[in-house]
């Protein structure tokens, strides 16, 4: 198994594996996530397999310590000189899911943020997902403002 960045080749595959994973209102769609291989592929890590894509973790770097919707649908917000980790999806294809891989995704992520000098990590997730990124160091800082997909978001932040 080896970590590697995300390139425009792995389009489809990321495609098929964000859909997989979220449903259609959170699904960051195949424009989004080409945008994201283009604009900041160095924050774009697949977890591979003999050539087979598990998962993957990606997301911007920002100012920010809270995601904002804005910066799921503009990558012009990412800023190489910020401080903060931002995550906009971690998934892992189902086939591969309740084998530990995620957690490896979130470890390899702080890893390269700590490397990288950040200040810290910020995502956003969903009730029941709270006391998974706690078990990694994330604090739970209540109800975010964003409403991404129509739902409901904690904001989460693991600091450096």
């Amino acid at each position: 198994m080896n970590f590697r960045n995300a390139v425009i080749a792995d389009l489809a595959a990321i495609n098929e594996i964000e859909n997989a994973c979220f449903p259609p209102n959170e699904a960051a769609g195949l424009h989004r996530i080409s945008n994201r291989l283009d604009v900041f592929p160095q924050h774009f890590w697949l977890l591979e397999d003999h050539g087979q894509i598990l998962g993957f973790i990606n997301g911007m770097v920002t100012s920010n310590k809270r995601l904002i919707d804005e910066m799921f649908n503009n990558t012009g917000l990412h800023n190489e000189n910020e401080k903060w980790q931002a995550v906009f999806g971690l998934a892992v294809s189902p086939e591969y899911q309740k084998k530990g891989y995620a957690g490896k995704l979130i470890h390899h992520l702080i890893a390269k943020s700590k490397e990288q000098n950040r200040a810290g990590i910020t995502l956003t997730c969903k009730d029941y997902l709270i006391s998974y990124y706690q078990k990694f160091g994330f604090e739970d800082l209540g109800i975010s403002a964003s409403v991404h997909g129509g739902e409901v978001w904690h904001d989460m932040l693991i600091t450096f």
